[in-house]
């Protein structure tokens, strides 16, 4: 490949744009370290490229519109250099009618690169520059090499993945079916990359996996994913652990001891409820029941009053009636979510969710939104005020150039604001709440 390479008469240059959950961005940066290695130059934009792959989403129709409107906009960039090759990758790759589409209407998208088939990369590359005019890959192979180089976009804040695929066939979702079964990487892995971001600086791990909570039950050796936890913990250093995303059938009582007991993982979990129907919920094939969902949350609070939970909803299930709707509504006023990501339902080719008739009208779904959003709101404010005088550690992420604030998040991952040097992005700052607004808090630095 590298010989290929040297044929060019310049620099050859990559651009690569990652769509969707936090595991694809995490992906698209090993990809990028992929095409560093093979010497391409990355770039910020894709008109000068030789080599465009988009890593993409298949969770929702709206994600996969927009990739392919995007991929549109790269054909005036093919017919200019017919030796651009122009790549799709991630979930969208893995399925059949997405493939079908991209050789009928797409014929400049010269690779299909699966999510499971990223360390074929430079392979797929070199045999497209030998004269394979278009070529698919999507084998879903165990796990990504652990020695895949990668490119982080930060400095201080670092994704790990600890899992890959799901075993759950939630019935809405097409996760299990382009991400395959799950794959556990084994701990030693796990703690060496911690340890090694830990000492290289680096203040925020994020642990990714599609269900965290399962992690470890596929290895010959099964380890919990609270007992990883306590292993990274350990690792000393001033930094926090987050992870998503979390199941609620597999989220535990230890899970909840071994974050209170920590010295450097947020007191905040996302768990999708997803609904407030049981009858939603089993035919979800959620495996959980609103009660036992409250009881991991009522049991929280009663050791930890300003734990934070996160959640997802779907609005607008097939067989969701308003009764169910809100049932919804009341589980989200009891739990008093910190933040609540609502998605409308969007049928995907293949899952059991896709075949059942809508028994709701779009303006009653589109109506039930709002009234979602409205009720989160009122939640998000008022229930914020908790934190108004207290003193917390921040991570500094970024600085707001219009407002002059940086912009980062507590340790019940809530977004802080405040007035400071951006020389401070990239450092954990002790600062004072001053006041709410119903998407963050406004602070003053100590």
């Amino acid at each position: 490949m590298h010989a290929v390479l040297q044929g060019f008469s310049h620099t050859p240059k990559a651009f690569v744009q990652s769509f969707g959950c936090q595991l694809n961005f995490c992906d698209g940066e090993k990809y990028k370290g992929i095409l560093a290695d093979l010497g391409y130059t990355l770039m910020d934009s894709p008109e000068e490229a030789d080599v465009i792959l988009f890593n993409t989403c298949a969770v929702r129709a709206h994600a996969e519109s927009r990739v392919l409107g995007r991929l549109g906009t790269l054909k005036p960039l093919y017919e200019r250099n017919p030796k651009l090759i122009i790549g799709l990758c991630g979930c969208m790759a893995e399925e059949q009618e997405v493939q079908e589409q991209l050789r009928r209407s797409y014929p400049f998208v010269r690779l299909i690169l699966g999510a499971g088939a990223m360390e074929h990369l430079p392979t797929a590359l070199l045999r497209i520059y030998e004269g394979e005019k278009r070529l698919t890959v999507t084998e879903v192979t165990g796990i990504p090499d652990e020695a895949l180089p990668t490119v982080r976009e930060s400095g201080f804040m670092a994704s790990v993945p600890v899992m890959y695929g799901c075993n759950n066939f939630c019935t809405y979702c097409i996760v299990p079916y382009v991400r395959g079964r799950e794959r556990s990487r084994q701990p030693e892995a796990i703690e060496q990359e911690v340890r090694k971001l830990v000492e290289a600086g680096y203040k925020e791990i994020l642990l990714l996996g599609q269900n965290v909570n399962s992690y470890g039950k596929d290895l010959d050796e099964p380890v919990s994913f609270p007992a990883l936890l306590r292993r990274l913990d350990a690792i000393e250093g001033e930094y926090f652990i987050r992870f998503m995303s979390s199941h609620p059938k597999d989220a535990t009582p230890e899970l909840i001891d071994t974050m209170l007991g920590s010295k450097h993982i947020e007191h905040h979990l996302h768990l999708p409820v997803q609904s407030g129907s049981d009858r939603v919920l089993q035919e979800m094939n959620r495996h959980y029941t609103t009660e036992q969902y409250l009881r991991l949350i009522d049991d929280t609070r009663k050791k930890d009053p300003d734990f934070s939970f996160s959640s997802d909803c779907i609005v607008g299930f097939p067989t969701e009636t308003a009764e169910d709707f809100e049932q919804t509504l009341s589980l989200i006023r009891h739990v008093k979510y910190d933040n609540l990501y609502t998605f409308i339902y969007s049928p995907r080719p293949g899952t059991k969710a896709a075949a059942y008739p809508q028994c709701s009208t779009q303006t009653e779904i589109a109506d039930r939104m709002q009234r979602m959003l409205q009720a989160q709101r009122e939640i998000t404010e008022g229930f914020n005020k908790r934190f108004l005088g207290r003193v917390c550690t921040v991570l500094a992420e970024k600085f707001n150039e219009e407002t002059g604030m940086l912009v980062g998040k507590n340790r019940h991952a809530m977004n802080v604001e405040w007035k400071g040097d951006p020389a401070l992005v990239g450092k954990m700052l002790p600062v004072r709440i001053i006041a709410v607004k119903n998407w963050a808090l406004t602070g003053e630095m100590l």
